[in-house]
């Protein structure tokens, strides 16, 4: 079996989750082949080998983000005193393409893949999640999403995790194998 993880992370948060699933997977099928890549380096062949998708992001504004959202987020990183790494990382991931550009990329498939949708996210009313919309798209391009959408908490704006969401991630990825 083939796992494709892609994922979208401004501050790191949702790239730890990523590796988590990833190591879930992996857990619960050692002979998996898993790739666990930025949404930067996931192209249509290597989504195209996938005999599981799964794709997370941050959640922004109720939703997923938007060149404006993750551009508003890497300014705001920049001015936090003591932030530096955190800021370049937000700027990287700014300035290149987000979940929003990838999926109109993502070639349909006609083979019945498997997919599942994941996001960081508050807890706080009304906070929203990315994973729907994200789920919705991996729908709409004919992947058969096998689990509902799954949200992770940050504690704050932009971290950390909150205490126990890597081992939520870990066990979640294990089920979807």
């Amino acid at each position: 079996m083939h796992t494709v993880i892609v994922y979208e992370s401004m501050y790191g948060n949702t790239r730890q989750v990523a590796e988590a699933i990833a190591e879930g997977v992996r857990q619960s099928d050692p002979g998996a082949a898993v790739d666990c890549l930025p949404v930067s380096e996931a192209n249509a062949d290597t989504t195209r080998s996938a005999d599981l998708l799964v794709v997370g992001g941050p959640t922004h504004m109720h939703g997923m983000s938007s060149g404006l959202s993750r551009r508003m987020a890497a300014t705001a990183e920049k001015h936090k005193e003591g932030h530096e790494e955190a800021a370049a990382e937000a700027r990287k991931t700014a300035e290149g393409p987000g979940l929003r550009a990838w999926f109109h990329g993502l070639p349909t498939t006609d083979s019945g893949t498997h997919a599942a949708a994941f996001d960081t996210r508050g807890d706080m009313p009304r906070a929203g999640g990315a994973a729907d919309g994200i789920a919705h798209r991996l729908a709409r391009h004919h992947y058969d999403v096998v689990a509902e959408p799954e949200g992770f908490i940050v504690e704050g704006s932009d971290g950390p995790l909150r205490d126990g969401e890597l081992d939520r991630a870990r066990a979640w990825g294990a089920r979807l194998v």
